[in-house]
């Protein structure tokens, strides 16, 4: 009697109805040994462990900008309008303290005084038609954006346009920025002009 070689998956618990480990099928190449493995697929944590860093790395790039940006208060009163002359000072015997007037005043108020003082007489008439300013006392020479409202009707491209470019160029006269932007608009709300300060 020839003793067969043992196979691989015959210990002798053969389960009836199925087939042995590595059994193809009769007529099949014969392929003994573990199956093949499946190929590795990249795995959706590693995609959103990368988009979950983008965010973190976004979120600390705007903390660091609102630093910047914050930071520089100690150093803002240096760059507002001054106070005007003729308040008195504090602890004077019979004299009432009061507020500086430039602190009372608007900011449109306090433009249209800056212009009356310094501007040209094209400037002067055309700052009459100034109903707000926003942005003109906070400056951190990092982002500075202060706007200009006006009476003016249309756009760009309007009659009024020229006199909006005045009211521009009169506000870099009295304000400074290392980056500032003024924009100034009109009643509807259209951009009418704008300009570095």
């Amino acid at each position: 009697m020839t003793q067969q070689p043992q196979q691989p998956g015959w210990n002798g618990q053969e389960q009836p109805g199925q087939p042995p480990q590595g059994w193809a099928g009769p007529g099949a190449p014969q392929q003994w040994g573990p199956p093949p493995q499946p190929p590795k697929k990249t795995g959706a944590g590693k995609i959103i462990g990368l988009g979950c860093l983008g965010i973190i790395g976004l979120f600390v790039l705007i903390g660091i900008i609102a630093a910047v940006a914050g930071g520089s208060d100690s150093d803002e009163g240096s760059k507002k309008p001054a106070a005007t002359v003729g308040s008195t000072p504090k602890g004077e015997p019979g004299k009432k303290d009061d507020k500086p007037a430039e602190a009372t005043k608007s900011q449109a108020q306090q433009f249209q005084a800056c212009v009356a003082k310094t501007g040209t007489p094209t400037e002067r008439a055309a700052v009459k038609h100034v109903t707000k300013v926003t942005g003109a006392d906070k400056r951190n020479d990092v982002l500075d954006a202060a706007e200009v409202y006006t009476d003016f009707k249309g756009g760009l491209m309007s009659a009024d346009a020229g006199q909006a470019k005045l009211i521009a160029s009169a506000f870099t006269s009295c304000y400074k920025s290392d980056n500032g932007l003024v924009t100034v608009y009109g009643s509807d709300g259209d951009m009418m002009a704008n300009a570095n300060y």
